[in-house]
């Protein structure tokens, strides 16, 4: 266990030790929780956004992607797809 002190701003400085362990960067956030019971007590975890556990998870089909293509393929399909527009009321 590390002991850290609360400044004035309540804020806190993470052990080297314990960013490094964990992965935690300058600009990451962090989640705090707190447990209840007679002896509570925090928790902190990294918290990762999805596009950061995502990237590179999927390769390009070719590099450097043809973004005109892409662009060509999407509107091809959605001029393909039939228009819906809003709910008419039935007057008769």
């Amino acid at each position: 266990m590390q002991v850290v002190k609360i400044l004035p701003k309540g804020q806190i400085t993470i052990p080297a030790e314990i960013r490094r362990s964990l992965g935690i960067r300058e600009g990451d956030k962090v989640a705090l929780s707190i447990t209840d019971g007679e002896k509570p007590r925090v928790t902190l975890r990294p918290v990762r956004s999805v596009a950061e556990l995502t990237f590179g998870a999927v390769t390009a089909r070719k590099s450097p992607e043809d973004f005109k293509e892409l662009r060509r393929i999407f509107e091809d399909e959605m001029a393909s797809r039939p228009i819906s527009g809003p709910p008419t009321a039935d007057h008769t």
